[in-house]
């Protein structure tokens, strides 16, 4: 094993990984706030005849045919609720039509996913409360049937006057560029000076304008070109205003995914404690236990020894008790070791030296060359929930490149950095470690599938959930793979 460990804040720079992109995956974090995500602007030349364009459209077409049912339904939720408020069982029935409104939010989800490319986060599913008035509280406060009713309400102008211009825009558009085809069939219009004409005019109390000669039809043609540029544009910012209305009233607060990352991570770190005492529970009953009862055995056998050669003629049989009790012994021995390990297992007593320690161990013991570069780790003050989840997150990794990956290698980078916090923009300290090998690469995190069945690092995601930690995974097919996992750290002085 190559154990190489730097204390001066460097690192060898050709032994430091350099991974050259990351695609961090925030295991149940709230988001700061949830962001419009468009798949790119359509180019302005082609943005007229651009998929993005009519899909834009065709959602100014559903918002509008949806907007009356939609406002009607607010106000006949609301209207219902104040007509039944002298009667609880009246107040029921107008919860029940207030969380119909989840339902309009959910479909307006979808067709801004479908047609704006919008990604919304899904709110948090409704949890009845238990208990008569609780669960009448809960239904009337519900904060995300009330946002999708104030969407519902606040769409119905805006889908109006939205479709209204984005139509004006696009009719005149095309209607300039073949003016000089259809204007054959206008009636004749008599101008000022007596002269008969078809076509478009601009009439005032002394003159007249007729598109109505080679050049004027040519006029018509470029003004309508320039319209149905400028088109795309005009909807773009009506369809701005839906996709600001939608990610502001129809995603999850950021209270509630607080609420909801606080549950998720509680029960992750909930569901791994209990699998960690059921590991060492087995354990204990299929190895230490055996082994115990082994030796119990063997003891009891040298005291039969011991016994029968007291009450005999022939004396003790002084070789056979002793290779009893050298078997006792050499049981014992193992016994010790295999509870040193689950000791190990469940707090490695390296970790009371540091983390950087910590690692120089778990490569000293790793199956295959394992360098660490540890920086600025001395002074760190870490939590010890930081220390011990970082330790298991770095021992995972190094396991799954000797398993998995066909590593001959593997280089751990640690040290504290500052980082962006995802709410505040602010910089913050975070212990970030990146483990680089040179394996066969492939690597993904892969949430369970209907039979349980996930990758390994979706498990470490949800575990580092538990310290608002990230798991970054950059690992193209042939390799080499780089993980990093980042956790940020309190402020000096303050408790985790």
């Amino acid at each position: 094993m190559t154990t190489m460990t730097s204390t001066d804040g460097t690192v060898p720079a050709s032994e430091t990984p350099q991974p050259t992109s990351s695609t961090p995956r925030t295991a149940g974090r709230p988001a700061a706030s949830p962001r419009p995500s468009v798949d790119g602007a359509p180019p302005f030349l082609l943005a007229p005849f651009d998929g993005r364009t009519w899909r834009a459209y065709g959602f100014l077409w559903l918002a509008l045919l949806l907007a009356p049912f939609a406002l009607a339904y607010a106000l006949f939720t609301v209207s219902f609720m104040a007509g039944v408020a002298v009667t609880v069982v009246g107040l029921f029935v107008a919860g029940g039509v207030l969380l119909g409104a989840r339902g309009w939010a959910s479909m307006y989800r979808r067709m801004a996913v479908r047609f704006l490319g919008v990604e919304i986060a899904e709110p948090a599913p409704r949890t009845p409360r238990k208990g008569f008035w609780r669960r009448l509280g809960g239904m009337l406060g519900d904060a995300t049937a009330w946002r999708a009713l104030l969407y519902m309400v606040v769409t119905f102008p805006l889908a109006i006057a939205g479709f209204v211009v984005s139509t004006v825009f696009l009719a005149v558009a095309l209607g300039g560029m073949t003016h000089w085809f259809w204007s054959r069939w206008l009636p004749l219009q008599q101008a000022h000076d007596g002269t008969w004409h078809r076509g478009f005019s601009i009439s005032t109390s002394s003159t007249d304008w007729f598109a109505d000669t080679p050049a004027r039809q040519l006029l018509m043609v470029a003004v309508g070109v320039v319209l149905l540029y400028l088109w795309p544009q005009v909807q773009a910012l009506v369809v701005g205003l839906f996709r600001l209305l939608a990610t502001g009233l129809l995603s999850p607060t950021r209270a509630s995914q607080r609420v909801a990352y606080a549950e998720r991570a509680r029960a992750v770190t909930v569901e791994d404690a209990d699998e960690r005492l059921r590991r060492i529970e087995r354990d204990l009953h299929d190895g230490t236990q055996a082994h115990l009862v082994a030796v119990a055995m063997q003891i009891g056998e040298a005291r039969e020894l011991l016994r029968d050669g007291a009450r005999g003629a022939d004396g003790i049989d002084t070789a056979e008790l002793a290779a009893v009790l050298e078997t006792a012994h050499s049981s014992t021995k193992d016994t010790l070791a295999e509870l040193r390990e689950l000791a190990r297992g469940i707090r490695p007593p390296a970790l009371d030296a540091g983390l950087a320690v910590a690692l120089e161990t778990l490569a000293a013991r790793a199956a295959l060359p394992v360098r660490v570069h540890a920086v600025g780790l001395d002074g760190a003050d870490l939590p010890p929930s930081v220390t011990a989840i970082s330790y298991f997150a770095v021992a995972e990794l190094v396991a799954n490149a000797t398993k998995h990956a066909r590593a001959t290698g593997v280089d751990v980078v640690a040290g504290v950095e500052p980082i962006a916090d995802a709410a505040t923009g602010a910089a913050v300290r975070a212990l970030v470690l990146r483990v680089h090998d040179d394996g066969v690469g492939g690597a993904a995190v892969r949430a369970p599938d209907a039979s349980g069945r996930g990758s390994g690092l979706a498990g470490l995601t949800d575990r580092l959930s538990g310290v608002d930690g990230t798991l970054g995974v950059v690992s193209p097919a042939g390799g080499p793979t780089v993980i990093s996992v980042t956790i940020p750290l309190p402020a000096p002085g303050s408790r985790r």
